[in-house]
């Protein structure tokens, strides 16, 4: 076989997304060798975004190189995807660079979500690398004393407010109707207790109906002075599907069947927080990520071997969360992502946290190096509750 007639034979991945799933699904296209494998993403280098609220603590750069955890074989095409043209088979970049390819892997991510009125003009988010590093900008030119409102009781929310905290920060955190709602409850007592130890304000029952200059407004009609506001509060996706004429969910994910596979067509598959498998998706995180981008990988493999891909069934085996850089909390799960009882708080959490955090590069190096290594949990209570759902929602 000529050259030319290998190269046209190769087929071509296109992955956009250069976050954890999406790394994981490029490395592990490497497993066959007659795959031509393009990661397009905005940044030449990799973001760990469960380290961006160390950066504004200057803990962490939370910044890893390419070359460390993607394979050699993968083409990183630094740029900004706007549009897909399913029936074209081709992705559209911002500088009018346009991308052919037979299976599409859809690995945006998730950004942060403000919908609340002034949050977009006056609150910094915390979900980008490019928001973390503004936030930290303002940070710096803020005085230590001066009042900082964290909106948002979720994982990011208070790692945000205790990070801020123990370094010395004047914290609110506004929880809406309680801290760390998807905690047991005996977590939530363990988080509360270690987040009040570093003075982190708590106010919860209240939501921000409004965020002003200089204040937030809450919606029992009291107001909290705020030099700088924080805004962690839900996350959704970016709308390049919903752009394209693919079908989404409400929070703009990708809908797919049990196969990551869209419902509009079978050579584009979604992974990651962008994928709404049955429109029950799974929690927004990089414990999800790190497991369906092998598997986003494999229903691409499957279906160029002729084969059926199998169902998705990740499992979670709980919450980890940092509590400024000494504490933390581990409140396990069961497979399904619910939460139960035990747990492990304080030092030995940190350190736990830590180690997972390191795993979690750990883990997209090896795959690079070892195609194929990664593994991940099984949840086989997924099928039922797909069947009891039924309806899967969409919008176009």
């Amino acid at each position: 076989m000529s050259n030319q007639e290998e190269a046209f034979s190769r087929s071509r991945v296109v992955v956009v997304g250069g976050g954890y799933a999406g790394v994981m699904a490029a490395n592990r296209l490497t497993k066959r060798e007659d795959i031509e494998i393009t990661l397009v993403n905005p940044r030449d280098h990799f973001v760990e975004r469960i380290r961006l609220h160390q950066l504004l603590a200057g803990s962490s750069d939370a910044v890893v190189a390419y070359a460390d955890i993607l394979s050699p074989r993968v083409r990183l095409l630094v740029g900004t995807v706007s549009a897909v043209d399913a029936g074209a088979r081709t992705v559209a970049l911002e500088d009018g660079q346009e991308v052919a390819y037979d299976y599409l892997v859809y690995a945006v991510g998730s950004t942060g979500d403000p919908r609340v009125a002034g949050a977009h003009e006056h609150a910094f988010g915390v979900a980008t690398f490019e928001e973390a590093t503004r936030l930290r900008a303002a940070l710096d030119a803020t005085p230590a004393d001066a009042p900082v409102v964290v909106v948002g009781g979720g994982p990011t929310g208070i790692e945000v407010s205790s990070e801020l905290a123990e370094a010395g920060r004047n914290v609110a955190l506004i929880c809406g109707d309680r801290l760390g709602p998807w905690l047991h409850e005996k977590g939530r007592t363990d988080a509360e207790r270690a987040l009040r130890r570093l003075g982190v304000g708590i106010v919860d029952g209240a939501r921000v109906a409004e965020v002003l200059d200089g204040r937030v407004r809450l919606d029992n009609d009291r107001e909290l002075t705020s030099s700088v506001t924080i805004w962690t509060a839900g996350f959704t996706t970016p709308d390049l599907a919903r752009r394209s004429g693919l079908s989404t969910d409400e929070a703009g994910r990708l809908v797919t069947d049990e196969t990551l596979t869209s419902v509009d067509d079978d050579r584009i598959i979604a992974t990651g927080d962008a994928a709404a498998p049955s429109g029950l998706a799974y929690r927004m995180s990089c414990q999800a990520a790190n497991q369906l981008g092998p598997l986003a990988a494999e229903t691409v493999l499957a279906r160029l071997a002729g084969a059926t891909p199998e169902a998705v069934s990740i499992g979670f085996v709980g919450q980890c969360i940092s509590i400024g850089r000494g504490l933390g909390l581990v409140n396990f799960a069961r497979r399904d992502d619910s939460a139960v009882g035990a747990r492990l708080r304080g030092m030995p959490a940190a350190k736990v946290k830590e180690l997972i955090c390191r795993s979690t590069v750990w883990a997209l190096a090896m795959e690079a190096r070892r195609p194929g290594s990664a593994i991940g949990f099984k949840d086989g209570s997924r099928a039922a509750r797909v069947q009891a759902a039924a309806v899967t929602p969409l919008v176009r």
